[in-house]
């Protein structure tokens, strides 16, 4: 009897605990066992690695009795990541390569029946689950994967196309042929995107909503007529952003490794931008699935979600969105399992005023709104007043006639714009250590300093308006933002104006 033992790991939501592949060779009537609470993925291993064996031209052992444990057996597991530890572990049983070669390694990757290596999905959270607990081996990935996970520093990172390149790199003395080191990607987008907010004419108040959305990480609701530029707003406010700090563009690349695209790693650092079209689920958005998986939501942290046609989500996609909204993290339950993953994105939602689209915009357009006060109302009531309370700024984005549109120059570039944003940013973080959207309560007091006149100001436009005292917070932090825009230390009565002039829309 021999056994051999392999270190991999299994991924639980954004974590990766730590999984030992134990394998053991003994006489007995032929049969390959496989137990660990192995899901159906992992099972057909059984089929992949006999054949990549022997497709490789090493011995599989027919007449022994084959075990293999997934430990701990209450951690499901799920996909082909597993596959190359089972093959090395029962090379390592047999005897072909030695049992503790294996130690200093973690192993990861699919193997397809010719014994090639093949992606797995999350290699980024792999990695980080390596860092976050101090483990000092080298992890071993196939090369599509391992050019991600060598972003994560402090890392040992290798890479390997074939089974039979793995079990080279194990075999003792100068027989050895090491795998070579796996390279991070740079990435190679520009940072400000490829739109510009100079092809934005006109619409000076919404640029500025804009601005102030990207200076303070505040979200963002559009309301105006088909065609006035709402979605091109939207589009170009990942590039008015600061850069991604490391941890930051780590949590987003490995959130973008667990989804089903997969992660390019020639994207690391660039902010992400999410736009779901309007018939997305409630599981499409926060996330779901067994095992659980991330959402729009979460896949973009550190980004910008853009909701087009917002009215036409479903309800139970949209009131979904609150708690994430206010905490900056989804916690998904199931029966078996809870993952929770970082959700601190930036919303911008866009919607025509009613069902047709044109009401109030006749003059600009030419186009007569057919819609009854009721259809208005009911229309503008699918964002429920909770949800509404939940977004910073809500502007109006007014109809131009063609004439005017022709002989408007073009605005700013997001270079331009961007240079206050980082500006802004950067008092935020020196002062605060936070943007001015994440403040928390007992943080406003300390850092959203009012003159006499702005208390004043404040205080009967929440009488007047009906304010909640999350509304209220939340002027606040907008203010804070429009005075650090003008490079004020003290919140006076005209960017308090300014704040309130940025939410006047959709009042209910």
């Amino acid at each position: 009897m021999s056994l051999a033992v392999v270190i991999s790991r299994s991924l639980d939501g954004l974590d990766a605990p730590e999984v030992q592949v134990e394998v053991q060779l003994a006489n007995g009537l032929p049969s390959f066992t496989l137990v660990g609470l192995a899901e159906t993925e992992v099972k057909e291993s059984r089929e992949r690695v006999r054949a990549a064996l022997q497709q490789s031209g090493f011995a599989f052992p027919h007449n022994k009795r084959i075990t293999v444990n997934l430990a701990p057996a209450d951690l499901p597991k799920d996909s082909g990541r597993f596959d190359l530890p089972i093959a090395l572990g029962i090379l390592a049983a047999g005897g072909v390569i030695d049992p503790a070669a294996l130690a200093p390694y973690e192993f990861a990757g699919e193997l397809s029946l010719a014994g090639e290596l093949r992606p797995v999905r999350g290699a980024l959270a792999l990695a980080l689950a390596m860092r976050r607990s101090g483990a000092t081996r080298t992890l071993v990935l196939p090369t599509e994967s391992a050019a991600g996970a060598a972003l994560v520093p402090g890392l040992t990172v290798r890479a390997a196309s074939h089974l039979i390149q793995v079990v080279q790199a194990l075999l003792p003395g100068d027989a050895a042929q090491p795998l070579p080191m796996a390279v991070a990607a740079k990435a190679v987008a520009s940072p400000h995107g490829t739109v510009d907010l100079r092809d934005v004419k006109g619409q000076a108040g919404a640029k500025r909503a804009l601005e102030i959305a990207a200076a303070g990480g505040h979200s963002l609701l559009l309301i105006g007529p088909p065609g006035t530029g709402k979605s091109m707003l939207a589009q170009r406010l990942a590039g008015l952003l600061p850069p991604m700090d490391e941890a930051e563009a780590l949590a987003s690349a490995a959130l973008l490794s667990l989804s089903s695209q997969g992660f390019d790693p020639t994207q690391f650092g660039q902010r992400p931008v999410r736009a779901p079209h309007h018939t997305a689920s409630a599981v499409a958005l926060v996330g779901g699935g067994s095992p659980p998986r991330p959402g729009e939501i979460s896949l973009a942290h550190g980004g910008v979600l853009f909701l087009d046609e917002t009215p036409e989500l479903p309800r139970s996609a949209l009131e979904a969105l609150r708690e994430p909204l206010e905490t900056g993290r989804i916690t998904i339950s199931r029966a078996a399992r809870q993952a929770q993953f970082p959700a601190r994105f930036q919303l911008v939602a866009a919607m025509n005023p009613c069902p047709c689209g044109y009401h109030g915009a006749t003059a600009a357009t030419g186009r007569q709104c057919r819609c009854t006060p009721e259809q208005v109302n009911r229309y503008q009531g699918k964002l429920s007043g909770p949800l509404l309370d939940r977004i910073d700024l809500r502007v109006e984005v007014l109809a131009v006639s063609p004439a005017e549109l022709m002989a408007l120059p073009d605005g700013e570039a997001s270079a331009v714009v961007a240079a206050r944003v980082a500006a802004a940013r950067a008092r935020q973080m020196q002062r605060q250590g936070v943007s001015n959207a994440a403040l928390e309560p007992a943080q406003i007091d300390q850092h959203c300093a009012l003159d006499d006149a702005a208390a004043t100001f404040l205080r009967k436009a929440a009488e007047r308006l009906g304010w909640s005292g999350r509304r209220l917070h939340r002027t606040l932090k907008v203010a804070r933002t429009v005075a650090d825009l003008a490079g004020a230390e003290t919140i006076a009565i005209a960017h308090m104006a300014e704040a309130l002039q940025v939410q006047r829309a959709l009042e209910h």
